[in-house]
């Protein structure tokens, strides 16, 4: 028998609203058939998906702060179309893995019957369960990945762009402008070592068209890329041989924590002493930076959000630095870049609930794509660039430097984003 939901229909309805159609059919009551969904009382459901484990587990550590003050926020509801209903946030964890990211996302979507769906922290969490609302035909919005990964990793196409699913973030173009400001005023000889893994991340950054080496090249940079390595690698040797041979000042890349230890122990035995070590994604937690000891000190990120961001909360009123006291002195831990990117996520999702006319999706996705909005990490509004479903938010790098017994992590360049205030100058490693 044709599976009749598989392909689109020329009479207006969606593959999910027909599937709603048949299940409710067979399970409801015959009165009930011809009340209207939402003339009903119920709550409205929102999905969360990310990681709180595994080794992208630190873009999920702010997660519990953050969903006890929404649930908070929420405990009164949230009035859709003049109807005023209870919120339910279903918050699921990825475990660092893509197939679990889609496993939840496919759960939350057929499962729990989530409204809205939300998700963040590398392509590994954002780009499964985006695909599975896609398909499915749910409002989605997704955060915490680089957009060429998220759009490009998914087979977008910018002329068309996808239906159900928006993004805000920085792109490539930003982070290697950051980079460029970090070292241009730096006395190096502008041979870089590149640290790209075999993963979407890792294959953006050093693809040879949209990422790093042509963008380096015409700056004046000379980029040694030894090739694509396996995540979760133990061992940097061929890499760390090629950038001594290269006389690489600079090491760069995109990297997991755990193969950014690797490679910086082994890089030590193996006498390689670089004079700036900017690597994304593994060096944006402070946990990251401490397990290093002495040899975190110096070492240089890109940076989306500091309690120094000159921004605040639309939701709850508080600056970047009153969210960020709120989070240590609940947490008793140090702020982590992902707070604000977090509680953005939820400000905006319920923005959008607030604007649309009622819980229908396409509704929601209407209140989505009008978005124009301030939060805490910025403006957010998807005008169509870069591409339809892609916003972007400001980005600026910098150094964790030691500062008494605790490291700091201290902008010290903000050529991309000027609104953003430096904290100091970079410091060489050797």
């Amino acid at each position: 028998m044709k599976d009749l939901t598989s392909r689109p229909r020329s009479d207006g309805l969606s593959r999910r609203s027909l599937v709603k159609a048949t299940l409710g059919a067979v399970a409801a009551p015959a009165v009930l058939r011809v009340i209207p969904a939402n003339a009903q009382s119920r709550a409205i459901k929102i999905g969360h998906v990310s990681p709180r484990t595994g080794p992208l587990a630190g873009f999920g550590e702010a997660d519990t702060f953050i969903l006890e003050q929404v649930r908070g926020i929420l405990a009164k509801g949230v009035a859709v179309g003049g109807k005023t209903y209870p919120v339910e946030i279903v918050s699921k964890d990825s475990q660092s893995s893509g197939s679990r990211a889609s496993e939840v996302a496919s759960e939350l979507i057929l499962g729990d019957k989530v409204d809205l769906i939300l998700a963040s922290a590398t392509p590994d969490t954002t780009n499964p369960v985006a695909d599975q609302a896609e398909v499915n035909e749910v409002p989605c919005i997704t955060t915490n990945c680089p957009w060429q990964p998220y759009f490009f990793g998914r087979r977008g196409d910018p002329k068309k762009g996808f239906t159900w699913t928006y993004h805000f973030f920085w792109g490539l173009e930003d982070v290697i402008a950051a980079f460029l400001a970090l070292w241009d005023g730096a006395p190096t000889n502008k041979v870089v070592g590149g640290l790209f893994p075999n993963d979407a991340d890792g294959n953006a950054w050093g693809d040879p068209q949209r990422g790093l080496p042509p963008a380096l090249a015409q700056a004046g940079y000379k980029l040694h890329d030894p090739g694509r390595y396996q995540v979760m690698n133990n061992d940097f040797t061929a890499q760390i041989s090629a950038f001594k041979s290269a006389g690489a000042d600079i090491v760069t890349g995109n990297m997991i924590p755990p193969d950014f230890a690797t490679f910086w122990s082994q890089a030590a035995q193996q006498g390689f002493r670089p004079k700036i070590v900017t690597i994304g994604k593994a060096l944006l937690f402070p946990s990251v930076i401490d397990s290093l000891g002495a040899r975190g000190n110096g070492l240089t990120s890109e940076v989306w959000w500091t309690p120094h961001h000159p921004f605040k909360s639309s939701l709850t009123g508080q600056s970047a630095a009153q969210l960020t006291e709120a989070y240590t002195a609940a947490t008793r831990r140090p702020w982590t870049q992902p707070i604000g990117f977090q509680h953005a996520l939820f400000e905006i999702a319920i923005d959008v609930l607030k604007r649309a006319k009622n819980l229908e999706s396409k509704s929601i996705l209407d209140a989505i794509v009008a978005t124009d909005y301030r939060s805490i990490v910025g403006p957010v509004k998807w005008t169509g660039q870069p591409v339809k479903n892609v916003t972007k938010t400001p980005l600026v790098a910098g150094q964790w430097q030691r500062k008494g017994d605790k490291f700091d992590l201290v902008i010290t360049a903000n050529k991309p984003a000027p609104e953003i205030p430096v904290g100091g100058k970079l410091q060489l490693l050797s």
